[in-house]
């Protein structure tokens, strides 16, 4: 067992008085390119980092889940009470996913979970669908199901939107569980064809540096919701089923009738899919640099057609960019969280004192910043 193995059954076994049954984890997640497409049928291309959810899980006897978080606390969940609208809190990221296994054959039980995660909440890396994951395969497992990871993602995505009540699209689970280490994962999420699209970071010279802004990230204030309603009106506008199914050019036609604010909207989906498609080709062709324009490209789609950045965002995007970044975007749903830069490997500290320079000059909280190693998606460990 590795080290992180070891720590995760020890603190079960402090907690709980017995050992786990096994560890599992899961990964955040960084999304190269691809904002806002998800829940609109588009295109996404993220990848797992090396910054997880693990948990520690044993079956227990009794109508209860007791959890002991590293960085929560303790909570205990009745097996009754688990559903929509019924756990609150953090506790409700770890009954989701037992509550949506429900449907796909795996019955609900006493059990006893240890969960740590080093992925940081509100950086916009998805630390809740890595803690979702890790439950959800575990329990699955541990249920004896045979359930392929992508049904897995789904089920930690419906945990997601009906018992947290968070509106997220499929992106963020499909990463946490399909990644693959030294790879992005291209993702059609209408179909959830998936595809692993080689990242030659290392023999490249290149770096994501990965730079978590501390700016407060709060997507359950509403305004995530409210996006993705603007796009779903954008779409009944156009007379299709997903902003994914029109042209640049069928927006702009529309413009009056989808007013000023949601043409913006849609513009930036449309765009933003075309800006994937893009960067996969120039993976594809080994054309590694070629990627940076199209990320401050997505970063400036962002801020200003679909208004999801914040002060924090731009000033360190424009820092690295000015620091010698090949490119560099906000990364997650926004309104606060981290940025991605494409950076030489060699100058990655660099960026970042720049990037921490600017900050002190506008008075925001120091950032933090680490590089980003694409690695494998949710398994077990022990």
């Amino acid at each position: 067992m590795n080290d992180v193995t070891v720590t995760a059954a020890d603190a079960f076994a402090a907690a709980f008085a017995t050992s786990p049954d096994g560890v599992w984890a899961a990964p955040g997640r960084v999304n190269l390119i691809g904002e806002h497409t998800d829940y609109n049928d588009g295109f996404v291309l993220p990848f797992g980092i090396d910054k997880r959810a693990t948990v520690a899980v044993a079956a227990r006897d009794g109508d209860e889940i007791r959890i002991s978080s590293r960085q929560r606390g303790l909570a205990t969940v009745l097996l009754d009470e688990i559903g929509p609208g019924q756990v609150t809190g953090w506790a409700a990221y770890v009954a989701g996913p037992i509550w949506a296994l429900e449907a796909e054959g795996v019955p609900r039980r006493g059990l006893d979970i240890f969960l740590d995660s080093d992925v940081a909440p509100g950086s916009g890396l998805s630390s809740s669908a890595a803690l979702e994951c890790a439950v959800a395969i575990a329990v699955a497992e541990l249920g004896g199901a045979d359930i392929d990871r992508a049904r897995l993602a789904l089920a930690a995505q419906r945990a997601e939107v009906e018992v947290v009540g968070m509106p997220c699209g499929v992106m963020d689970q499909m990463a946490s569980m399909l990644a693959r280490e030294s790879h992005a994962l291209f993702l059609d999420t209408r179909s959830l064809k998936a595809e692993h699209i080689p990242l030659p970071l290392t023999t490249a010279g290149r770096a994501l540096m990965v730079i978590d802004t501390k700016a407060p990230h709060r997507h359950t204030d509403g305004f995530y919701a409210e996006r993705q309603a603007a796009c779903h009106r954008a779409a009944e506008v156009l007379g299709v089923a997903a902003l994914r199914d029109v042209s640049l050019a069928d927006v702009d036609a529309s413009a009056e009738a989808l007013g000023e604010v949601g043409h913006r909207r849609a513009r930036h989906v449309v765009t933003e899919n075309a800006r994937v498609i893009e960067v996969i080709e120039l993976l594809r062709a080994k054309r590694l640099d070629a990627i940076g324009p199209l990320m401050t490209a997505s970063h400036e789609s962002l801020r200003d057609d679909f208004e999801v950045t914040v002060p924090e965002l731009d000033v360190a995007v424009e820092a690295a960019l000015v620091a010698g970044a090949f490119g560099a975007r906000m990364t997650g749903g926004g309104f606060g969280g981290s940025i991605i830069a494409l950076v030489d490997a060699d100058r990655a500290g660099e960026v970042f004192d720049t990037v921490r320079a600017a900050f002190a000059r506008e008075s925001f909280q120091e950032p933090q910043w680490f590089l980003a190693v694409p690695s494998q998606g949710a398994e077990r460990l022990a």
